[in-house]
This record gives C-alpha cells, structure tokens and sequence, in this order.
C-alpha cells in the first residue's frame, strides 16, 4: 500500500465513485473540479492501481468540506478509509486557521468512522441541505 498526496486521475476518480457506491459524476464535472482541490489523498496499490481516496475542497481559510471518502469494494474493511481520513486530518491540523469550519455529509454508516475524527451531527441547532444543478 502506498499512501500519495494527490488526487486521482478523472477517470480514476469516476470509476472509484461508481464502484464505491457514491452518487456518479460526468468526466466533464470531475475535470473542472479536481483541480481545485485543496487538498488529495490516494492509495494505491505496488501497481498503481487506485485502492481508496479522499479529498478536500474549500477556501483553505473560513470553510473546508471532505468528501470522495471511497475504498474500493475489494479493500474495504482494512482501515483504508481510517489511513485516508487520518491523512486529510493531518493536512487540516497542519494548515488550516484556528476556527475554520470543516463538514461533510456522511453516507450510511461512515457517520461512525467519521466521529472518531472529532465530527458531531449538527441538528438541530444547523440542518445540511443539498440541491444538484440541472
């Protein structure tokens, strides 16, 4: 397992979303948006091959937003998500202002691997609301 500081190809990243489970997204929108990414994270495997990824969208300042937590279906249950999670953490530690407001949405479960990191669901005192542009 080699732990990298970047993102993943388009591509990569679009394959590692559909099979992961997380909602798809068109090469055309992981072309604009990669990027600008503040911050990436990617295991691969001694070949190359994308295992897991996270990354980290945002100001850089005031707001910071993770996302693209995935692990491939074949590697999952290995604390790959854990050594990603541990990664970006590392980055906002070492970077990001005191009072810098970071969230993300978490899917299913990963709610628990995520309080382990320090965050807390919101509700009720802020509700997270989402809207897709069409």
């Amino acid at each position: 397992m080699i732990v990298v500081h970047q993102i993943p190809t388009v591509q990569e990243y679009c394959q590692m979303r559909a099979v992961a489970g997380l909602s798809p997204k068109s090469e055309d929108a992981a072309a604009r948006g990669l990027p600008n990414s503040l911050f990436g994270v990617s295991v691969r495997d001694p070949h190359g091959n994308l295992l897991a990824m996270g990354r980290l969208v945002g100001d850089g300042g005031c707001f910071v937003q993770v996302c693209d937590i995935a692990v491939h279906p074949d590697h999952q249950g290995k604390g790959l998500g854990r050594r990603v999670m541990q990664e970006l953490m590392d980055y906002i530690d070492q970077n990001l202002p005191t009072g810098a407001f970071i969230n993300l949405f978490a899917d299913g479960t990963a709610n628990e691997l995520y309080k382990k990191f320090g965050f807390h669901e919101t509700a009720p005192k802020s509700v997270g609301m989402a809207k897709y542009a069409q």
